[in-house]
C-alpha cells in the first residue's frame, strides 16, 4: 500500500528530472577530466543524447536502471500497480530501442552507460575511453 496520497505521489513523480542526474554528471566529469569536450541533449538526433561527440558522430545515453530496466537490483518493478508499471517499462525500452536504431541508421556509434555502472569508475572509464577512441 501505498504510504502517500495520490496527489502527493503525482507530485514526487513530476519532480523526477531526465536531464543533470548524478550519473550523468558523473559521466560527464569523467570524460571531460580526459579532455574530450562533447555537446548535451542535441534536440536534432533521435532520443536527443545525453552527450554528444558531433566529429566523431559518437553518442552516449546514461540510463537510469529503474527508469529503463536494466536487469540490475535497482530495477525491480514496484509491488503496486504492477501491470501499469510493466507496460511503462516496456514502452521505454521500445522507445530506447527505437533511437538507437535511428542513430545508427544516421551512421552514429551509441554507447549506453547505465546507473549502476557508474559505481565502477575506472571499469566505466576504460569502456568510455575504449568506445570514443575507435
Amino acid at each position: 500500500m501505498d504510504r502517500l496520497t495520490p496527489e502527493h505521489r503525482s507530485w514526487v513523480m513530476s519532480r523526477i528530472g531526465g536531464k543533470d542526474t548524478k550519473p550523468e554528471l558523473f559521466v560527464r566529469r569523467l570524460i571531460h577530466a580526459e579532455g574530450y569536450r562533447f555537446r548535451l541533449h542535441r534536440k536534432s538526433l533521435p532520443g536527443s543524447p545525453d552527450l554528444v561527440f558531433p566529429g566523431r558522430k559518437k553518442a552516449i545515453f546514461v540510463h537510469g536502471c529503474f527508469w529503463h530496466q536494466h536487469g540490475c537490483r535497482i530495477s525491480k518493478v514496484p509491488k503496486t500497480r504492477t501491470a501499469y508499471w510493466t507496460e511503462k517499462f516496456e514502452r521505454n525500452r521500445a522507445r530506447d530501442e527505437k533511437n538507437r536504431l535511428e542513430l545508427v541508421c544516421l551512421g552514429w556509434q551509441v554507447f549506453v552507460v547505465w546507473e549502476c555502472e557508474t559505481r565502477h569508475d575506472q571499469q566505466l572509464k576504460h569502456r568510455i575511453l575504449e568506445f570514443l577512441t575507435c
